[in-house]
């Protein structure tokens, strides 16, 4: 059974063969869910010309964010890119290349490219920018969009709770992307704040199963709130 382990014991061992021009799909829904510390493994391995491919680009100074300073970042497949500045500035002025794709499509991208689907028709933006070149059917008298799956070199995934073989466990909205994301690697990789043994994970509770992961390591987290909002006591 030791062969079935997926434990690794640093973040290098984690991102090996990373190496410039990968297509990286990263879990994640703004900063909630997100693999932060192998986002920046990312960083200091300084691997450049990367596809990213994620629901939005962090912010300025945490999550994929982290990635934009030195340019590491050739073009990113998002879906909400509004909480960046410098993610701004490299778009507007044409030094990142930026494919925006409705929320929907892009789960249902990793989630096809996964299940080993090359495309999939989609009602999702008829009639507008996204559906600019592509081929468009009627299906019950209704229009539709064909949609290309997508898969990466390496899926980067946050869970909370993972057994050795890889099987997984997200916590609430933490879960978004992450299971998608996790199917749709060639190389899966994934930061759990526990691991537990074999046979401790209630077999009803797994939501990603461990064939899917090929590396595992346990990491500590800032988990920091994109938009603080509070209200005086009392109210």
């Amino acid at each position: 059974m030791a062969g079935f382990n997926k434990v690794v014991n640093s973040y290098e061992e984690a991102m090996a063969g990373l190496t410039d021009n990968m297509t990286i799909i990263s879990g994640g829904f703004g900063l909630c869910g997100i693999p932060e510390n192998l986002i920046s493994e990312i960083k200091r391995k300084g691997c450049k010309g990367l596809t990213l491919v994620s629901n939005n680009c962090g912010v300025d100074d945490f999550g994929l964010g982290i990635l934009l300073p030195d340019r590491q970042i050739q073009k990113i497949v998002a879906s909400y890119v509004g909480e960046n500045a410098e993610f701004e500035r490299q778009m507007m002025s044409g030094e990142l290349a930026v494919e925006l794709t409705p929320q929907g499509t892009l789960a249902e991208k990793m989630r096809a490219g996964g299940a080993g689907i090359p495309a999939f028709y989609t009602a999702t933006g008829v009639g507008t920018p996204v559906a600019e070149g592509k081929d468009v059917r009627q299906f019950n008298g209704r229009e539709y969009i064909l949609e290309e799956s997508i898969t990466g070199d390496f899926a980067i995934v946050k869970a909370w709770k993972a057994d050795k073989f890889g099987n997984l466990v997200f916590r609430k909205t933490a879960r978004n992307f992450n299971p998608m994301a996790a199917t749709a690697g060639k190389i899966t990789v994934v930061e759990v704040e526990e691991i537990v043994e074999p046979g401790e994970l209630d077999p009803d509770e797994i939501h990603t199963p461990g064939i899917y992961v090929n590396r595992l390591i346990k990491g500590t987290f800032e988990k920091r709130i994109e938009q603080r909002t509070t209200r005086p006591a009392g109210e």
